[in-house]
């Protein structure tokens, strides 16, 4: 079996509680080689804790080493295109943690550069979509239902801290004391190009506070929600929205949609971030006699199962009410197994750049309506 050598850029948060550990686990697919962070640190640590023969500040090293098949990109959105765009033109396959980035020239040079280079192919980490009850049991649930009429997609994810500091995998955060000030003044210019790019239209070419808020809050939770519902949905998208309430920490938009014989239906999207310790990520979608959710807990502890609920009117005209849980695989395993089959077996891959686009319009139109 082919051992796919990676090369990981960013030891942040979802490298040390999810990447790093699910690569350690599927070593059989996978050998982590070479990884790099803004803190030195930070990388030292990862490489010792998941016995990772080398430690870099530099992506460069990991994008331009020949002994690399895979380069997995964890870093701040900022810096996604950046170096998918690099890891592309040096030949390697890519994947990237969702959102692919946050404006869509961005996300279209990504694109052109996996065009022009074509030896590297796109992965995008939606890993929601990869999970085996939402592939398997709510999809075909979901099919069964011969007329949607009303969908809801809710994202209430609670403080993340609370769920990672019970994680079992004892992160390090860099104190920044080895952060270089030039590094910090690249994030910023990458991030001020991305919020032009993403609000063009911007009042008087300002983009304020709060439209930054909602770009970053969209290209972390939303890309979770309203990836999946795309998914869900057949691949529909809204014809138009109705409306959107933007009150940070909280956010919700109404969408409409029409499926292919013209039936109408809306979807209400809710998502916000509290103090409670409650991780309420679901879609719901509602026909005449059929209800179906999926329901997710929070992914940074392994083993919890995502469940299935049907709720639908029996031949007696009862409420039957079920359960179901296709495995206890967690997504993430799952995704990256998906992924491992597409660059080595050449399976089609799902979660392109291309279909990433699709999240990035949807936000457009959301900045739109909220008068952006």
């Amino acid at each position: 079996m082919t051992t796919l050598r990676v090369g990981v850029i960013g030891a942040g948060e979802v490298a040390q509680v999810i990447h790093l550990p699910t690569l350690s686990l599927l070593s059989h697919l996978y050998q982590t080689v070479s990884i790099c962070d803004i803190s030195l640190h930070t990388a030292q640590h990862c490489a010792t804790k998941f016995h990772i023969p080398r430690a870099t500040t530099d992506p460069l090293e990991i994008i331009n080493d020949a002994n690399i098949d895979v380069v997995f990109i964890l870093t701040s959105d900022e810096f996604h295109a950046e170096y998918t765009i690099a890891a592309l033109q040096a030949g390697k396959n890519v994947m990237v943690e969702k959102p692919l980035t946050l404006s869509i020239p961005a996300a279209q040079r990504i694109i052109d550069a996996e065009k022009k280079y074509a030896k590297g192919r796109v992965f995008v980490g939606y890993m929601r979509r990869y999970a085996p009850s939402f592939t398997g049991a709510f999809l075909r649930e979901v099919a069964s239902i011969p007329k949607i009429l009303y969908a809801r997609v809710r994202d209430m994810s609670g403080p993340n801290a609370f769920f990672v500091s019970q994680s079992g995998t004892f992160q390090v955060k860099s104190s920044g004391a080895d952060i270089p000030d030039t590094a910090v003044e690249t994030r910023n210019r990458l991030l001020d190009e991305l919020y032009r790019e993403a609000f063009p239209n911007a009042p008087n070419g300002v983009v304020t506070d709060a439209m930054k808020k909602y770009c970053r809050f969209l290209g972390s939770l939303g890309s979770h929600d309203l990836s999946l519902m795309r998914e869900a949905l057949g691949g529909l998208t809204p014809y138009s929205i109705d409306g959107v309430s933007v009150n940070d920490p909280f956010y919700s938009a109404i969408l409409s949609f029409r499926d292919g014989k013209q039936n109408e239906f809306a979807v209400m999207y809710e998502s916000g971030i509290d103090c409670v310790a409650d991780f309420d990520a679901h879609m719901a979608v509602y026909g005449e006699k059929k209800r179906v959710s999926i329901q997710y807990d929070t992914p940074y502890v392994k083993g919890l199962p995502i469940k299935v609920r049907v709720e639908e009117v029996n031949e007696y005209g009862e409420k039957e009410v079920r359960e179901i849980v296709s495995s206890y695989e967690d997504a993430y395993t799952a995704e990256l197994k998906e992924m491992y089959d597409c660059f080595v077996n050449g399976k089609e891959i799902k979660t392109t750049a291309e279909d990433a686009v699709n999240d990035l319009k949807l936000y457009d139109a959301m900045y739109r309506k909220a008068g952006w």
